[in-house]
């Protein structure tokens, strides 16, 4: 086992940089690791930055909408409770 290790030549001390890495994005971290250069994708990263951000906004209007929903159900259940009151006391 030491052997292997002697012959990675690997220091395989966890710091605490490499922890917050790791829990940030466990698979840069490994790719780090291992050596390999980041990709020169600009271009791919902001085109996924830009869907997020439109997915995000288009999830946060679907919760509005949920929630709006939710309040002229509640709204008419109320006005239906009244309404039948009004005619059961005549």
């Amino acid at each position: 086992m030491k052997r292997l290790m002697a012959q990675s030549g690997r220091r395989d001390f966890v710091r605490a940089s490499g922890m917050g890495e790791y829990v940030y994005c466990a698979r840069a971290w490994w790719l780090r690791r291992e050596g390999v250069t980041p990709t020169r994708g600009a271009e791919a990263r902001a085109a996924g930055q830009r869907w997020h951000e439109s997915h995000g906004r288009v999830v946060a209007r679907a919760r509005r909408l949920r929630r709006v929903s939710a309040l002229c159900l509640y709204l008419a259940l109320a006005l239906a409770a009244v309404l039948l009151l009004v005619w059961w006391r005549g």
